[in-house]
């Protein structure tokens, strides 16, 4: 007699209590494995793809794609046990032992992304065969009668573009991709919002004046615009800047890059500045527990960076970097950015820093006035670097300048501390020996 067992949106983590369904995996009727991924959904940190702790037959899934579930709701029904309908004639046996082993390894609690097993290869869904004969899943409510639709998959791979083409009324099956093979892009969707409706005579009726459009503040944009308000309202942060000479550190670079080793990004070695400028005034590296009015400093560097991505801005921590040298930098800048815009970030890898460098001068700015990534106590913004007139060695060259600036929580340190802090990168960016005394 097969079992029906109800799967519900797992507790998310930090903080996190609901998501929204982008695309279903898994349709009723399919043949699942322990651990496989059965929808994706997009929270306010990520989005990423969740696990069934069950193996067997889906009977239900709750949900449309686009809606919005609490943590706790139902996703999904399995019907496991010996009752279970096997794949095609002439796999029976086979179909059945797989199907027999996924259902008693059991996974346990499952995290958002991650199975408690160790990752198994995607298995091919297998549509069960459902008859009268064997009677063994419940059968779908018949759906309601809709308006004929094309036929035919739609190609279609991001669900970012899915998702934009849903939330403006857009019907893809009547749009040809400019991609390849005709992939609808983003593009694509953008380029049929804009076409304008032929006016009709009801058109040139007289109407009221237009609202205007109400984008929601959900997802990763609702998050960040919550965390920054919450740090306007509880952090009294001030701001200092300085001009330096980067022509030394673009130098180095250079020549670092010129060893035939891995290339160093200029990001690590401002990260290594700002590692070695926090071992030297750790006031920075700090939260203020506003509870139990206490400044708490951290031992460890795990350093933010503010990463722009098509669902908004994102800050993907870098974990203990005052450990890692510039090579090592490199390399997971380079990874959680890749990650970040494919939104497969992890809860994990967006929470727990301390301290965050903003280089917003990839935007083509000189200087901004960041707010601080709350709870922590400061953040380092980088402008653009680029020649100007300086006075070198007295005499007037051209030199590569960049603009820095520290916004920082008043509460932890004096403005004494902040343009101590800021003077010794300044120095570490216009003369990049002084790292060695910190090696």
């Amino acid at each position: 007699m097969a079992q029906v067992l109800e799967f519900k949106l797992p507790d998310l983590g930090e903080g996190l209590t609901e998501a929204e369904i982008v695309r279903w995996l898994v349709a009723v009727g399919d043949v699942v494995a322990v651990d496989q991924p059965v929808v994706e959904v997009e929270t306010a940190k990520a989005m990423v793809e969740v696990p069934c702790p069950y193996g067997g037959v889906v009977t239900a899934r709750f949900g449309e794609e686009g809606t919005e579930l609490p943590v706790g709701a139902p996703l999904i029904t399995v019907a496991v046990g010996s009752g279970d309908p096997v794949g095609p004639a002439g796999d029976s046996g086979q179909a059945d032992r797989t199907d027999r082993t996924d259902r008693t390894e059991g996974s346990g609690n499952v995290l958002v992304g991650y199975g408690t097993q160790a990752p198994a290869r995607r298995r091919r869904r297998v549509r069960a065969q459902v008859t009268a004969a064997n009677g063994a899943a419940p059968a779908a409510p018949a759906p309601a009668p809709q308006p004929p639709v094309p036929q035919g998959p739609v190609p279609v791979i991001s669900p970012l573009v899915r998702k934009l083409a849903r939330d403006n009324g857009v019907d893809l099956h009547a749009l040809r991709g400019s991609g390849p093979d005709g992939l609808i892009l983003r593009a694509d969707v953008e380029a049929a919002l804009r076409v304008e409706v032929p006016a009709t005579a009801e058109a040139l009726t007289p109407a009221a004046p237009a609202e205007g459009t109400r984008v929601p503040l959900k997802g990763v944009r609702g998050a960040v615009a919550e965390k920054l308000s919450r740090s306007r309202r509880e952090i009294p942060d001030a701001t200092c800047w300085v001009d330096a000479d980067a022509t030394e550190l673009l130098r180095a670079r250079t020549a670092m890059n010129a060893t035939g080793a891995p290339k160093i990004s200029l990001v690590a070695l401002l990260a290594r500045i700002c590692a070695a400028a926090l071992a030297r005034f750790p006031e920075l590296n700090s939260y203020v527990d506003t509870e139990a009015r206490e400044i708490v400093r951290l031992p460890g560097v795990h350093l933010g960076f503010a990463a722009q991505t098509e669902r908004g801005l994102v800050v993907p921590v870098v974990r203990d970097a005052h450990t890692r040298d510039a090579e090592s930098l490199t390399a997971e800048f380079a990874r959680l950015t890749e990650a970040a815009r494919a939104g497969r970030l992890t809860p994990g890898e967006l929470t727990g820093g301390t301290f965050t460098l903003n280089n917003y001068g990839v935007f083509g700015v000189d200087g901004s006035t960041p707010i601080i990534n709350h709870p922590e106590a400061a953040m380092l913004g980088v402008g653009r670097i680029v020649p100007k007139p300086w006075v070198h060695e007295g005499e007037l060259a051209v030199r590569q300048v960049v603009q820095l600036s520290l916004t920082f929580d008043h509460r932890v340190c004096d403005g004494g501390t902040a343009g101590g802090f800021l003077r010794y990168v300044a120095h570490c960016v216009e003369q990049p020996a002084v790292l060695l005394r910190t090696v």
